[in-house]
């Protein structure tokens, strides 16, 4: 795991697999990976089933939140789904915009897609596009979004800032962005770090919340702010894979935690231009 083309590369591979097995097998395997047969998947998902606009087939049980709950998306919104998977996130906010508003899902993982607009074809929307693409070099035009969310995916991208820049970039002046994802408090041990599976697990890629929340700031937004936080305990079986029981308990008693958050912010309004002079 040196390169960030390693790091994508990694969790295509991952998450090509996942798309082709079912919600149940990825719910016990530590965010779909597997290798963690007693990890319940509530220790990162969220239950999505009573939600208006819901697709069983969409939901592999991949997410860390449930960022449209705190999205303030409006009927006739643009929303983009960054790292949309098999379209779970996408049919619950189409369901809030309704017809006459439009929901783009990106992902990079060629599987991923198909099954996503495989999904849609089904259910007959026309409002709900699917595009393949990098999230560091997202593939739209600028100021085309009212609202961007993401569900534990972002911690997966090598250059968090590149990420969050590009979110900038491509929603509308006042726009805003809710987004759930996996950070840290305190360092973990080098072998949860390190480790591939864990990486594509949704742990190792995680950075430290101030760090997170600081790029956020750096790449323009404002007004941010942390709508909801719930810390994630690792099952003592997952851990033991990585580390000695003097290393678990060392950890645990560091007080380093890993935790699931779901951040909001805006992209401030453009300054309005009045005449010949007030823009230069």
């Amino acid at each position: 795991m040196n390169t960030a083309t390693e790091i994508k590369d990694m969790v295509r591979e991952k998450y090509a697999t996942i798309a082709t097995q079912s919600k149940e097998d990825n719910a016990v395997s530590c965010c779909g990976v597997g290798g963690c047969a007693t990890v319940d998947y509530t220790i990162f998902a969220e239950d999505y089933s009573k939600l208006k606009g819901y697709v069983s087939d969409a939901d592999l049980a991949l997410g860390c939140g449930v960022p449209t709950e705190f999205a303030q998306i409006k009927e006739g919104d643009t929303v983009v789904d960054l790292g949309s998977g098999a379209g779970n996130d996408c049919f619950v906010a189409r369901a809030i915009v309704g017809e006459g508003g439009k929901v783009v899902g990106i992902d990079m993982t060629d599987v991923m897609i198909d099954k996503a607009r495989e999904n849609a074809d089904k259910l007959g929307f026309n409002n709900v596009e699917f595009r393949h693409g990098d999230i560091e070099h997202i593939p739209m035009a600028a100021e085309r979004a009212d609202v961007v969310i993401s569900n534990c995916v972002l911690n997966l991208v090598p250059n968090k800032l590149k990420a969050f820049t590009e979110m900038y970039r491509i929603l509308k002046s006042g726009g805003h962005f809710s987004v759930s994802d996996v950070v840290l408090r305190g360092e973990l041990p080098d072998a949860l770090r390190k480790d591939a599976e864990m990486y594509a697990g949704c742990v190792s890629g995680a950075i430290q919340l101030n760090d997170y929340l600081q790029m956020l700031d750096a790449a323009g937004f404002r007004n941010i702010s942390v709508q909801k936080e719930k810390p994630i305990t690792l099952p003592h079986d997952t851990l033991a894979q990585y580390l000695s029981e003097e290393q678990i308990a060392d950890m645990q008693a560091s007080g380093v935690g890993i935790f699931s958050v779901t951040v909001y912010g805006e992209k401030p309004m453009a300054a309005a231009c009045c005449g010949t002079d007030c823009c230069n």
